[in-house]
């Protein structure tokens, strides 16, 4: 069977940091899903005075920093505060969990859908720290594989849609705040009915009120944004979504963003005016770091018996497709599955074929210097 990995069942923020095996961790949820230029540049000083000088960006669009030590945890909060990175009431920042899609334009109904929810936040009852919103109004859905409970969603006819997550199907509505509304009341349905239990909407099988019917299916999910030229300006990949610092400082210098804009897919959107190549930056869409997911593994996290970057780093030159690398059965940096996932457990790699971190594998006790023999020998085409 799969490593057994603690799973806490909330996720850190900035007031609520996580211990990890390199300290703690902290989480920040840019307002809106974008910083200016100067809020960046005050991450990047965070990070290297306070932290360990990595930033990570999460598979819902937030921005993690690692290394901090609990005497500097207050400092870093001092700053973060100071460049409204922060809520200073820490229910309103726990509550502010919304996801937009990141081409979002001003007015339009993500944009003011996303304004409405954060100022109603308070109207929301207590929800597991996991539970999210995504907002995704665009022509077509984009976020359908990003984590979230509640979803705003256009059908194939371009009717607003909410729905709640793991439904196939969800609820017509007629305007931004009746959708609002609908997500409010649809969080107080959830708890309600006892969905703090199961804890994520998807888990929670009880029927939906009759006041949200599954009447019309969203329209066909799009691709997410590629990188390249962009009519924001830039978008660039971030190498198995870390970044030092450092690397982000000299890109801002060089480059003329004004804002920057985060997704949950590992890509940075710089609005405004720069370069084709940004060093330290990914500028091709076929770069096989972008395809490989991999957890900071040992001996940055505590739950980790494994290193993992330097494996994904090796196998993602010789594997064309999807790859996880998981330092145990958590999965933190997937939740889907993959064709190819790679599990640690109490010090070697667990195999598992076309699943999760938390699978059955089809070989156990593996050497980092085993896995790429072991795939050829079983099918060449995965290589």
């Amino acid at each position: 069977m799969a490593a057994e990995a603690q799973v806490k069942g909330w996720c850190p923020g900035a007031w609520r940091p996580m211990a990890s095996g390199d300290g703690l961790l902290v989480r920040i949820r840019p307002h809106h899903g974008r910083l200016t230029r100067t809020q960046l540049l005050a991450v990047c000083q965070a990070a290297e005075t306070q932290g360990s000088g990595l930033i990570e960006l999460t598979n819902r669009a937030n921005l993690q920093l690692r290394g901090i030590t609990e005497d500097a945890w207050p400092a870093l909060m001092t700053n973060l505060a100071a460049h409204g990175l922060v809520d200073p009431d820490p229910a309103t920042e726990s509550r502010r969990n919304i996801v937009l899609a990141p081409d979002w334009q001003e007015g339009d109904a993500t944009d003011r859908a996303a304004r409405l929810l954060t100022v109603r936040l308070g109207e929301l009852p207590e929800l597991p720290g996991k539970v999210g919103f995504a907002m995704d109004a665009g022509s077509a859905p984009q976020l359908s594989a990003v984590p979230a409970d509640f979803r705003l969603e256009r059908t194939a006819d371009g009717r607003l849609l909410v729905r709640a997550d793991g439904r196939r199907r969800g609820t017509p509505v007629t305007s931004v705040e009746h959708a609002v509304a609908l997500m409010i009341d649809l969080a107080h349905w959830f708890v309600d009915s006892g969905g703090n239990a199961a804890g994520r909407v998807r888990r929670h099988h009880q029927p939906l009120p009759d006041r949200a019917p599954e009447a019309a299916a969203p329209a066909d999910t799009i691709e997410p944004l590629s990188l390249g030229a962009h009519p924001l300006g830039h978008v660039f990949g971030l190498p198995f979504g870390r970044v030092h610092a450092s690397v982000l400082k000299i890109a801002l210098e060089r480059s003329d963003a004004d804002s920057i804009r985060v997704t949950p897919w590992r890509r940075l959107l710089l609005e405004g005016a720069m370069p084709e190549t940004l060093e330290g930056l990914i500028s091709d869409d076929a770069d096989p770091r972008l395809s490989v997911d991999a957890c900071p593994g040992a001996p940055y996290c505590e739950q980790a018996s494994v290193a993992t970057q330097k494996l994904a780093a090796d196998l993602s030159r010789h594997i064309g497709g999807r790859l996880h690398v998981s330092g145990c059965s958590k999965g933190c940096a997937a939740h889907q599955p993959a064709p190819i996932c790679l599990t640690g457990r109490n010090g070697r790699f667990d195999l598992i074929l076309d699943g999760r971190a938390d699978g059955l594998p089809t070989a156990t006790d593996l050497e980092p210097s085993d896995v790429c023999d072991y795939l050829e020998s079983i099918d060449a085409s995965r290589l």
